[in-house]
């Protein structure tokens, strides 16, 4: 017996129960549906919480705060081992922040502009490494700059900060520098500089953090360091006696090697951090990650997702109950049949094979309806429950976040369980038609 000939014999005694082979799909579709709606909101959160509650660049960075030596330790990198850090596989960018060894009494329109500090970072990096803004844009000369959010922040003496203006009302103002430098009578020097604001750092995620920092680039650094002769604009301190300047510390010497500090290893992906993080220990980087923490924090979604996954396994096995009843009803309608392909000289597995042939299509049949709907409900999730949440519960979502995520392998899993479990519940049924006696068939009496 052919399998189409098998195939069309199903298909006719199928249709003859149209009603039972409706209700026994609709409850396995129920039972896989329930299935990858419940799983995909552990695959949901945990999207949700790594990518985009902790950041993309926070999950991808690589903070490098040392390297093993013969002496111990060295916290500062030096040129090779930014070139080092540039080749290793996977890696998209090297960042590193530089703060600038003096104060240059920044001012905006008149205005006493009071920054923290003043930081050197490489902007093509950033660029690469996904530096973010509240407004604006990064600088492409090197005369222009980038401001810390809270840069027109003020606090009173009792601490508490006043309304400040606008930050973005200074983007594309004027901000006028001064370079220190004091000459070979240890007399100060003031060289003007003028650099034009281009953009607005992010907000910092955390409150109590603000950021009043100026950001300049390599180009605007090398200006500075030219006026001052030394590495990162430290000034020649002039002696008590005012006839002899003091010595600086060697680093800071201009013929010494330039050095980075706060050196992030930014990787291409997140599942390449770890590797990253290894090999580049193994050359005696001493660094850290966030992948460090979020190895136990997956393990925890891993465990989580795996017991969703049982629980809606759980309703795809009830489900069976039906298939298993509707088959054996099968078996018993089709005794008759049985009988005559029995006494054709039908061989006992071609009979097993019809029955389960027939519980694998509704056990298919209900995975592909189940899978349809629980896509449907994903979406309705992800769009309607932020809603209800920041109306009812005065809480805001972020614009990306998803409750429900459904990965194709989910789905296919899920498909997997459904045939799985629709085999295991015909299987019964197609063995007890094997043994139906051909003689009883005929009469119809079993």
């Amino acid at each position: 017996m052919k399998f189409n000939d098998q195939y069309r014999f199903v298909r006719q005694n199928m249709k003859k129960n149209k009603t039972r082979l409706f209700m026994t799909v609709l409850a396995t579709a129920m039972g896989c549906a329930f299935l990858i709606v419940l799983a995909s909101v552990g695959f949901g959160l945990q999207s949700s919480i790594i990518n985009n509650v902790v950041g993309d660049r926070m999950v991808t960075a690589i903070d490098i705060y040392g390297k093993a030596t013969s002496d111990g330790a060295d916290r500062r990198m030096n040129d090779q081992d930014i070139s080092y850090l540039n080749g290793v596989a996977n890696v998209k960018a090297i960042t590193y922040r530089n703060s600038l060894q003096q104060t240059l009494s920044p001012k905006v329109a008149g205005e006493d502009v009071h920054n923290d500090a003043t930081i050197v970072v490489d902007y093509e990096a950033e660029k690469k490494a996904g530096f973010k803004l509240f407004a604006g844009k990064l600088p492409a000369n090197k005369d222009e700059v980038v401001v810390g959010y809270n840069i027109r922040d003020n606090v009173n003496s009792s601490g508490e900060s006043n309304t400040a203006p606008d930050v973005k009302e200074w983007i594309g103002q004027q901000m006028e520098l001064e370079v220190q430098q004091y000459n070979e009578a240890g007399e100060l020097q003031l060289t003007p500089l003028t650099v034009t604001i281009v953009g607005i750092t992010e907000k910092p995620s955390r409150e109590w953090r603000l950021d009043k920092s100026v950001y300049i680039g390599s180009g605007l650094l090398d200006e500075i360091e030219a006026i001052t002769g030394t590495r990162l604009g430290a000034l020649w301190y002039p002696a008590e006696s005012g006839q002899q300047r003091q010595e600086i510390w060697p680093e800071y010497e201009l013929s010494a090697p330039r050095t980075y500090n706060e050196v992030q290893v930014i990787a291409d992906k997140a599942n390449h951090v770890k590797a990253i993080s290894e090999e580049i220990r193994d050359r005696g980087y001493m660094n850290h990650s966030i992948a460090d923490e979020l190895s136990q924090i997956n393990l925890v979604f891993l465990i989580m997702k795996i017991g969703l996954i049982f629980v809606g396994t759980i309703a795809v096995l009830i489900a069976s109950i039906g298939i298993f009843n509707t088959m054996t009803m099968a078996v018993t309608e089709r005794s008759q049949d049985i009988g005559i392909m029995k006494a054709i000289g039908a061989h006992p597995s071609t009979i097993r094979r019809i029955f389960l042939l027939e519980s694998s299509i509704i056990g298919i049949l209900g995975a592909i309806i189940g899978t349809i709907v629980s896509y449907m409900i994903s979406f309705l999730v992800n769009i309607g429950l932020p809603i209800i949440i920041e109306n009812f519960m005065n809480e805001k979502i972020p614009n990306d976040f998803k409750f429900s995520l459904i990965p194709p392998y989910l789905a296919l899993l899920a498909c997997v369980i459904s045939l799985g479990v629709a085999l295991l519940s015909g299987s019964r049924p197609a063995k007890r038609a094997t043994r139906i006696d051909v003689l009883s068939a005929l009469r119809r009496d079993i």
